[in-house]
């Protein structure tokens, strides 16, 4: 069994929505386990609708949330082991690249000097020369210069460049692991296909995975190579994106299957989904058999358990398409 660069093992996060006496427990993320090999560079998309728990799954990941329930291993270290945790070490593995390039760097600041301080502040480079050198070789690779950024304010760049001043900011740690949270939702149409292409370019330059965050399906089929879809704050299928692209085994990644928007689209547009978000969270059974047109009475009693099709793929579902599927197939 091949080491585990990071590991989320049955990982929840439950959030109080009002006061103290009255208010509600609302599980963000619901025992969601999922991992990265080591061994090999690879893009994990994780995709929903607005408020399946994607965002705060990135968070944990990050540290900025801790998780209620469970427990997250980089490199074999566990998150909850504090006496072992290395802020430092931390920051040179695992890099985020946010949404909106604009709030990441400050209107007020030269950009460069972000890229500088992550330099040297860090310990990568010695010098300011050495930094300059290690700059200018990280933008090239992202398809700009030192000599281009040198001096400039955010203003002076368009949103596409900022983020791949961003990617390459991330990229001077020579990280093992870069986080990027909707990073082509603030991005003009013409552009998100640059930047998703030049994840697929660093993992294998640079030997390292991704975490694509994302409500945009179109790019995240593009780029991934494993895709897990989250609903409710459950993990609901997970698999090789080709194979979900090809045969979605949950009802849910039919539906939005059935619904792909174009690049840059978002199915949130495309789906209208009713008032019953809160209500959903709350289910004990199937989250959702409300919704799925091939519910049973045994989706509306009890929570099913997570169903293995193969080594790598698995689904949160009594009857897997897939299977259903092949049985029709047979005449069963």
């Amino acid at each position: 069994m091949s080491e585990k660069l990071l590991e989320i093992k049955n990982v929840s996060k439950i959030f109080r929505i009002g006061g103290m006496l009255r208010g509600k427990k609302l599980v963000a993320v619901d025992d969601v386990s999922l991992d990265i090999d080591s061994g090999k560079p690879v893009i994990l998309s994780i995709v929903g609708e607005s408020g399946c728990g994607k965002s705060t799954m990135c968070k944990m990941i990050l540290r900025l949330y801790k998780p209620d329930k469970g427990d997250i291993t980089l490199c074999g270290k566990s998150y909850s082991d504090k006496k072992g945790y290395d802020p430092l070490r931390f920051r040179l593995d695992v890099q985020p690249i946010f949404q909106n390039p604009y709030e990441t760097f400050s209107a007020r600041k030269r950009v460069d000097s972000y890229l500088f301080n992550t330099a040297l502040r860090l310990g990568i480079a010695k010098s300011r020369s050495e930094a300059e050198r290690l700059i200018d070789e990280t933008l090239c690779s992202v398809g700009m210069s030192l000599s281009t950024v040198k001096g400039k304010y955010p203003a002076q760049f368009s949103g596409g460049e900022l983020q791949r001043i961003s990617i390459a900011r991330a990229l001077i740690t020579r990280p093992k692991l870069i986080i990027a949270d909707e990073p082509v939702a603030a991005i003009d149409a013409s552009m998100k296909m640059n930047i998703v292409n030049l994840f697929k370019e660093i993992k294998d330059k640079y030997n390292v995975s991704f975490i694509y965050i994302t409500h945009d399906l179109s790019t995240a089929y593009y780029v991934s190579d494993y895709i897990a879809t989250l609903y409710r704050g459950c993990l609901i299928e997970y698999g090789p994106a080709k194979e979900i692209m090809d045969e979605p085994a949950h009802p849910y990644t039919e539906l939005l299957m059935n619904a792909i928007p174009r690049v840059g689209d978002k199915w949130n547009k495309e789906l209208v989904m009713p008032d019953t978000e809160e209500k959903e969270y709350a289910i004990s059974y199937c989250k959702f058999a409300p919704r799925c047109p091939y519910a049973t009475d045994e989706c509306r009693q009890k929570r099913p358990e997570m169903t293995f099709l193969s080594e790598s793929r698995k689904v949160l579902c009594f009857h897997p398409l897939i299977k259903a599927q092949a049985l029709a197939k047979e005449g069963k």
